[in-house]
């Protein structure tokens, strides 16, 4: 049976409430109406903030799996299963084996199949067409069983487990009193059937006698090979076959690569691996476990291929708020509240944005579309998106249909708005441990207006005085890290839900004229107050970009 594909539903980076309720929701119902040959995978591509900790476990939910990165990654490549050999195996069965499953290369495994090294198709022409060594058979260390494989054979005395470690390999072409003056101790002698070669062998000291076309072996022989520890091979094939073929019964081990083996990891991304593909000249890349046991081998042509990893997206469009490597992702539905942004797809897509105040009023309508009832807990994330998002109604962002979105919810969950809204900002608020840092990238987003890049950062709060002590930590912060994020300008809103205003750390270049254009008041010291403005979306940008666009 095939397995589901996973789609991933995430929401942007520095996700705030809405983005991983929204993604928890749209999962559930996903998998609700079209869960035959799919599997949604609600995810997070960042850490989740104190509010979203506490709405989360308020409602008895699962944290989102996170991604960092939606690019393809090895293990979504097509990886071939092919098994790893023995270094004991000869090169005439590697050979085999490679053209049998149309492979180039071979991986060397040990009996854990933790992987030892390399063997290509071009390593064995090497060995076969260049080796003049007549000593390399026994260089090599080379398993009796292997020549007997090789040449068809059978031992007739010996023993089969045994290796040849030890001489060069002759033919017996001569008289046996000429040959006796080129058979060394330990040789490996080809000869024929007859008696005075195989008796002058065996005296002269060799370690093995390859009798070809089959001739039968005299118990006289068999008995004075024993006595001399001379093993005897028997070979249906003719002198010129074995001596063509011998070196074939070698171990791959005695030519395979182990040095500078380029190896990948399931997890890798391709985006990483591509180059050193392309500059590598072996064609194939055995793909290994972190404990270095041997999965496959993948080729620059799995690349084409590529299987890519699917995600619906919530809560955005723009392209510098996705996860990273978007562009290498399948976008198979965007559902957002925001203004159109850069986001670009390689084909149509379900795209639905609604001019409403959280991504979560639009979940809600989706789930009463399909006549699909809401969980008690779903409806509880649902509703804690919508009144964070909306500041439990005071933003200007909101809608009626938030209002009466979150009225259902609410019924549903158990919970009043308001008194859960005080509840959940005040336990998200509490911020006196947190490092600058933490708390800038809590609620971060950056947009791009041509060539203009700027951050902005939010925390919302019901007390003046956290909101003060924020301010002095991280004023010094937002310069560095602007600098850090080669952006021209950056700010940040110190937003007081009670009083309805928010506090802007501003820093870079020409921000007090950008403030000043887009609200009439002048930053000093890089902070101005703003009443009435508490929206990010819909006040904050809005303003900047007829800003930026009346000075063109």
């Amino acid at each position: 049976m095939a397995s589901k594909r996973k789609i991933y539903v995430i929401g942007h980076r520095n996700p705030d409430t809405d983005s991983i309720c929204s993604a928890i929701a749209v999962a559930e119902l996903k998998n609700q109406i079209d869960g035959k040959d799919r599997v949604y995978i609600a995810a997070r591509a960042g850490q989740l903030s104190p509010e979203t900790e506490y709405v989360l476990k308020k409602f008895h939910m699962e944290r989102p799996v996170y991604l960092n990165n939606i690019g393809t990654r090895v293990r979504d490549m097509e990886i071939r299963k092919i098994e790893g050999v023995s270094k004991q195996l000869s090169l005439k069965k590697a050979w085999n084996m490679m053209a049998d499953l149309n492979a180039v290369t071979l991986a060397i495994v040990d009996e854990n199949n933790v992987m030892e090294g390399l063997i290509t198709i071009n390593d064995i022409a090497t060995s076969y067409m260049e080796e003049q060594d007549s000593a390399i058979l026994s260089k090599a260390n080379t398993p009796y069983r292997n020549i007997l494989e090789t040449l068809e054979a059978e031992m007739v005395v010996g023993d089969p487990e045994a290796s040849f470690c030890n001489g060069k390999v002759i033919i017996s072409a001569a008289n046996p009193d000429v040959m006796e003056n080129y058979i060394s101790e330990g040789d490996m002698v080809i000869t024929g059937n007859r008696y005075e070669s195989q008796l002058s062998a065996i005296e002269s000291g060799a370690s093995c006698i390859v009798i070809c076309l089959g001739s039968a072996v005299t118990k006289s022989i068999a008995k004075l090979a024993a006595d001399h520890n001379c093993t005897i091979i028997v070979t249906p094939f003719d002198t010129y076959t074995v001596a063509r073929q011998i070196n074939q019964s070698m171990p791959v081990a005695a030519f395979m690569r182990c040095k500078d083996i380029k190896t990948f990891r399931p997890g890798d991304y391709t985006d990483d691996i591509k180059e050193v593909m392309q500059n590598t000249r072996i064609r194939d890349f055995p793909v290994l476990e972190k404990t270095e046991h041997y999965v496959g081998m993948i080729s620059r042509r799995n690349l084409l291929g590529i299987h890519k990893r699917a995600v619906v997206l919530v809560d955005h469009n723009e392209f510098s708020q996705a996860i990273d490597n978007i562009r290498d992702a399948e976008i198979l539905e965007i559902i957002d509240h925001h203004r159109i942004g850069s986001l670009e797809t390689m084909s149509p897509v379900y795209f639905r944005n609604e001019p409403v105040g959280c991504t979560a009023t639009i979940v809600y309508q989706m789930y009463r579309e399909k006549g699909i009832e809401i969980p008690k807990q779903i409806a509880g994330l649902l509703c804690s998106a919508i009144l964070s998002d909306t500041l439990v109604f005071r933003s200007p962002t909101c809608t009626m249909l938030d209002r009466f979105a979150a009225n259902e919810l609410a019924a549903i969950a158990g919970i009043d708005c308001n008194e859960y809204g005080v509840e959940m900002f005040t336990a998200g608020s509490n911020l006196k441990e947190k490092t600058p840092e933490e708390i800038f990238y809590q609620d971060y987003k950056k947009f791009e207006f041509g060539e203009m890049q700027f951050g902005v950062g939010q925390i919302n709060s019901m007390s003046k005085a956290e909101l003060v002590s924020i301010q002095d930590k991280l004023t010094p912060f937002i310069e560095r890290s602007r600098k850090e994020h080669d952006l021209q300008m950056m700010f940040f809103m110190l937003t007081n839900i009670l009083e309805e205003s928010t506090t802007l750390i501003c820093c870079g270049d020409d921000v007090d004229h950008l403030v000043k254009e887009a609200f009439g008041v002048q930053p000093e010291k890089g902070i101005v107050v703003l009443p009435n403005i508490v929206s990010r979306k819909k006040q904050l940008i809005p303003a900047f970009i007829e800003a930026i666009n009346s000075q063109d």
